[in-house]
């Protein structure tokens, strides 16, 4: 049994809904749910659009490897209405990161995790801070708390509701 801590986000359609729809479509295919952070809103992050983004933590339990997880969370982000674009930072009804497998390491093709960009995200390191503030990434070598306090991300970002 893995921890995995994944990121969800999106800005387009009724994000709350979306959020907890991807949440149980994760419980049912992924694993034991252990928890969720609080909803952030955040400001795009590498463009602009005139919708916030909802971003959530969400930490599971799983007995799959990385890549069936992957697998299993991009046909989600379809069955929810995900578009894939040919440029990374665009609007999304939902977005569902891999932030960390356990303290693995692992770099292919398709997947990199630790989530290469989570020390320099805001956004994903407020709601991981509300968590897990003592977790230390595994390349890294500081902890969650740390990150966030060293990050230069001056985006806005707020509890939501």
């Amino acid at each position: 049994m893995t921890r995995v801590y994944f990121l969800l986000g999106g800005n387009i359609g009724n994000r709350e809904e979306l959020l907890s729809e991807a949440i149980r479509k994760m419980t049912n295919q992924l694993g034991k749910y252990i928890q969720s952070s609080s909803l952030y809103e955040t400001e795009p992050w590498g463009f602009t659009h005139e919708q916030n983004f909802l971003n959530q933590v969400v930490i599971f339990d799983s007995e799959l490897a990385a890549l069936d997880i992957l697998d299993k969370t991009q046909a989600i982000e379809k069955e929810l209405g995900r578009v894939r674009k040919t440029t990374q930072y665009c609007e999304r009804t939902i977005d569902i990161d891999i932030l960390f497998y356990g303290d693995e390491q692992i770099e292919n093709e398709r997947l990199s995790v630790p989530h290469p960009r989570i020390q320099e995200r805001s956004f994903a390191l407020y709601p991981l801070k509300e968590l897990i503030p003592e977790f230390i990434h595994p390349i890294l070598k500081k902890s969650i708390k740390q990150l966030r306090n060293e990050c230069t991300d001056e985006l806005e970002i707020n509890k939501f509701n």
